[in-house]
């Protein structure tokens, strides 16, 4: 074949998929109603089963709807029949999958999700088939033909069957007035991503930082380690450069080996050279430098070294002092 006849091919296969989804639309009606009503009304979890292609899309759909405020989760009709029914609840619904309406597997544990109270909504291209009998709600998904050019391959229908899920997930979020606030709580990473790429002054603490100046004894810095909460009392200059820190952890240390007094001067028991971030740097670098170091604590300088702030981890990761989400933590 040449170049132009693979690409005609393959439009082939995008209009023929298309062409489904268009019968699915047209053939749409009341008992998609009443399947979504059935869902949104559901006092425990979504169940969907399904084997072979239509399990594959059966646990794309029960993650969509888990992410847009359905809970749910994919049962496999095999592992069903040997003991993972045991996962199902008082109040469940089942969502079952099958093109042909006669799989087997799946066919065999219908049965026993209905003795066990779920209301059973099939997704079939048959609905005269031996599911959609056994079912309270049926929804066609039949489509002229498969994209495959034998018209054996789920393409067409397995396409057809994933924009129906949608369908009802997007519904379902739309009834259950599901909005941004909602969407953002199921996806935490999501917003963790776009915090870790702020700049650093972004999130870091400007106010009552733990301080101190060089030549204060022991027992001032450590009053100061104590108010401030961080487990961290930072000391400078007289020009708030930074010279060191010193920590819960070192404060541990020196206790353990009674080597001190609490009129030293704090240099003496500080650390020198701490770690530090700087000013323009994102909390994904400050996050990088605590978990190379095992540390929660950073101080933020500028390019003279100058102390400007303080940063805990939970500021980065959004449970400190700072808002995240609008909420504050």
């Amino acid at each position: 074949m040449e170049r132009t006849q693979w690409i005609e091919l393959a439009r082939e296969v995008l209009d023929t998929e298309i062409q489904g989804i268009e019968e699915v639309k047209k053939r749409l009606g009341i008992e998609f109603f009443d399947a979504l009503n059935c869902l949104a009304h559901c006092r425990g979890r979504i169940v969907i089963t399904g084997i072979g292609k239509s399990g594959l899309v059966g646990r794309k759909i029960a993650a969509t709807l888990s992410s847009m405020g359905s809970p749910s989760f994919f049962l496999h009709p095999v592992e069903g029949a040997h003991g993972d029914m045991g996962m199902i609840q008082a109040g469940d619904v089942c969502v079952a999958i099958s093109y042909s309406g006669e799989t087997q597997e799946l066919l065999y544990i219908i049965p026993s999700l209905k003795k066990l109270g779920l209301p059973i909504i099939a997704i079939t291209g048959n609905k005269d088939s031996s599911l959609a009998k056994m079912s309270n709600h049926v929804i066609s998904i039949q489509v002229p033909r498969e994209a495959c050019t034998m018209n054996l391959a789920p393409t067409a229908s397995t396409t057809a069957t994933l924009a129906l899920g949608d369908a009802l997930a997007i519904c379902l979020s739309k009834w259950k007035k599901f909005g941004k606030e909602d969407f953002h709580r199921y996806h935490p990473a999501g917003e963790l991503g776009k915090r870790l790429s702020l700049d650093i002054e972004r999130l870091m603490q400007r106010e009552n930082l733990p301080l101190v100046q060089m030549g204060c004894p022991l027992k001032q810095a450590l009053e100061v380690l104590d108010r401030g909460g961080l487990g961290t009392v930072i000391i400078t200059d007289s020009n708030n450069t930074l010279k060191g820190i010193i920590t819960d952890g070192d404060v541990r240390r020196m206790v353990c080996r009674r080597r001190f007094s609490m009129q030293d001067p704090v240099e003496m028991h500080m650390t020198t050279k701490p770690k530090f971030g700087r000013e323009g740097e994102t909390a994904a670098r400050m996050l990088d430098i605590m978990e190379q170091s095992a540390i929660t604590v950073l101080p933020v300088v500028d390019k003279e070294m100058r102390v400007k702030g303080i940063v805990h981890l939970h500021d980065l990761l959004g449970k400190g002092t700072l808002k995240f989400n609008g909420i504050q933590r």
